[in-house]
């Protein structure tokens, strides 16, 4: 099996890239904006016609996409992410390979959560950020486009390679930080929001099970159980052997409220980041109006996934718990010089 894979160099890509280079029936190449890439093209400026000759020389049976952007503007982001898959829906139709499509959405299409749910995928998404609403217009023009092609909307990816600048990267980070100065205790703001952490390992193997499935539409990717930051923390002490304290900052987080443990963002240089992991707005102002959405994911204090379609459908199910996804997050904040 052929396949064309649009984004190995990035976290997700990585892990699609080992399971797929796994599989001995599968004939691998990977495209992208990096040196490294196979083939270099960049899809959010690159032309539909150049991308499908290219599809027509190689003649791949199934496209990964996991390239896209979660940081920026939204003229940024819609670039990286609605723009690019528009670029790879319409090589998809001109070309001859009649390739099938896997595209990688993300829990941010849906935005905030009623407490205690879980979403299906027939839920309506309302996403609460420019990321959100630059993902779900790409899944529309998936879906739209009559192309064999699934999209898997993956929830909170965790395990190794986590970015720094993530959720649980900066929980790490924070900790690694504590333990090198010896600072018994850790104060932490933004620990009440409820995330599905899912390993990327086992998005990994969801991708490939998508890849080799029939399945159409959109499939949720993630454990099916929500797990609070502060819970999460707790378990990433206990694997870090941190005796420390851990402290929570009251309040949910705001673009204004930094992670305490570690410098602040302006004496780092950077724009300010709350403990998700999300960049605020650069104008921003202690005497601006408060966001709509108090956390700046746009997903609300709760997002949890019904699971039960990638079960059905593509007989997956995650197998990596969020304790080992931790340790394995901590081993590498651990090495970090």
């Amino acid at each position: 099996m052929r396949v064309l894979l649009i984004g190995a160099n990035g976290y997700l890509g990585r892990f699609v890239a080992d399971r797929l280079l796994a599989d001995p029936a599968v004939q691998l190449t990977a495209l992208g904006r990096g040196d490294d890439a196979d083939v270099r093209f960049d899809l959010a400026s690159g032309s539909p016609g150049a991308l499908t000759r290219f599809l027509d020389a190689v003649h791949p049976g199934v496209v990964i996409n996991c390239a896209g952007s979660t940081r920026g503007g939204a003229r940024e982001l819609t670039r990286h992410n609605t723009v690019a898959v528009a670029t790879v829906c319409e090589a998809l139709r001109r070309s001859r390979c009649g390739a099938r499509l896997v595209q990688i959405g993300c829990a941010a299409e849906y935005g905030p959560s009623q407490p205690g749910s879980s979403t299906a995928e027939d839920a309506v998404p309302r996403p609460g950020g420019p990321y959100g609403v630059s993902k779900l217009a790409a899944t529309e023009l998936v879906l739209g486009s009559g192309l064999d092609a699934v999209v898997l909307r993956v929830f909170s990816p965790a395990g190794p390679g986590t970015p720094a600048g993530s959720p649980l990267g900066r929980l790490a980070e924070a900790m690694r930080r504590a333990m090198q100065t010896g600072d018994g205790e850790l104060k932490l703001g933004g620990l009440g929001a409820q995330r599905d952490f899912v390993d990327v390992r086992d998005v990994a193997r969801a991708v490939h099970a998508a890849s080799l499935s029939a399945a159409q539409g959109v499939i949720n990717i993630g454990s099916g159980r929500a797990v609070r930051l502060r819970d999460a923390a707790a378990v990433l002490a206990r694997v870090a052997g941190y005796g420390g304290a851990l402290h929570e900052l009251d309040g949910p987080p705001g673009p204004l409220r930094p992670s305490i443990g570690h410098p602040r963002p302006e004496q780092l240089g950077h724009p300010r980041h709350d403990v998700l992991g999300h960049r605020a707005d650069p104008d921003h102002t202690p005497h601006a109006a408060p966001m709509a959405y108090p956390y700046p994911d746009g997903c609300g204090s709760w997002q949890q996934a019904d699971v039960r379609t990638a079960r059905d459908r593509l007989g997956w199910r995650p197998r990596i718990n969020l304790e080992e996804s931790l340790a394995d997050i901590w081993m590498e904040a651990a090495c970090r010089i």
